[in-house]
């Protein structure tokens, strides 16, 4: 956290749907060397984010060999890590690893008060079905914890509660549970944006008085293809593609959460602030300035 007052600024990242645990027996699998780019990605990051969210879908079967895995990853970190549920997780096994990780009534879910945020991150996992689910007794929490702070407030949840277009992947328009997360959102005032995963791929959209943000993964990317799909017709379709591992990064600048869309795959640096491009550099925040002395 940077800043004071207006001035205070926070930077999260967010990473989602590891899936550790997809080759069992495998320490070395493709979704965990995909993780280990991404953490080796955001050591490099400037500032350092003060905390990583990761939003659901730690493992691929909720075994406690691969939380044990991840316990291990997350506490190698410089940066604090902020597990969420996502629905191949299993909560019983998540605390037998980590129970220093709160929780009401069963469910994954608490609060970070950050400086000039509040954080709230919401478990949406229903054993055994793909799609989300939020209960009442989730609903009122959420509803409570929005009510009870003036601060500004970040929402995680692993789901989002709105079609994405990815038909094989979305969830139902009419499903009730989104409906039950929109009508306590829009009736506070103070969400500045959900933040989600699930989908394995970047999308934003206006919702309920905010915006949802949807990260892509650090396991392999859902093929971006707005088709609708046929159940009975097996039309061959890309499903799961190999696209970089990714991750987001959303800044709180005091006013508005920008989030910023990073990816871990070994890019090369085309240019650098050297004394070459000096001048350039310069001359832009020289106009920028000027801009607003003739405003």
């Amino acid at each position: 956290m940077r800043g004071d007052g207006r001035s205070q600024s926070l930077l999260i990242a967010q990473i989602t749907d590891l899936h550790i645990g997809f080759e069992p027996g495998n320490p070395d699998e493709f979704n965990r060397r995909r993780l280990d780019a991404v953490f080796a990605e955001l050591a490099t990051v400037q500032p350092r984010p003060d905390f990583i969210v990761a939003s659901g879908d730690l493992t691929e079967n909720g075994d406690l060999v691969d939380y044990l895995t991840l316990k291990a990853i997350f506490d190698a970190s410089p940066v604090p890590v902020l597990p969420m549920m996502g629905n191949h997780d299993l909560r019983e096994t998540f605390w037998e690893v980590f129970p220093e990780v709160p929780g009401h009534d069963g469910f994954v879910e608490y609060v970070v008060d950050k400086g000039p945020l509040r954080i709230l991150l919401l478990d949406t996992l229903e054993v055994g079905r793909h799609g989300g689910a939020f209960c009442d007794i989730r609903a009122r929490w959420l509803d409570e914890r929005l009510a009870e702070t003036d601060k500004p407030v970040v929402v995680f949840l692993h789901h989002p509660p709105v079609q994405t277009g990815i038909d094989w992947m979305t969830i139902n328009a009419a499903e009730p549970w989104a409906a039950k997360i929109e009508a306590v959102i829009a009736r506070h005032g103070n969400v500045v944006a959900v933040l989600a995963g699930h989908i394995h791929r970047s999308i934003n959209v206006a919702w309920a008085g905010t915006r949802i943000s949807v990260c892509p993964s650090t396991a392999p990317q859902v093929a971006l293809d707005l088709r609708e799909i046929d159940p009975a017709n097996p039309d061959g379709r890309p499903l799961i593609v190999s696209e970089p591992p990714a991750y987001a990064l959303h800044l709180w600048n005091g006013q508005t959460l920008l989030s910023h869309l990073g990816l871990a795959d070994g890019h090369a640096v085309l240019a650098s602030y050297t004394p070459q491009l000096q001048p350039m550099v310069e001359g832009m925040l020289v106009e920028r300035e000027a801009a607003v002395a003739v405003s």
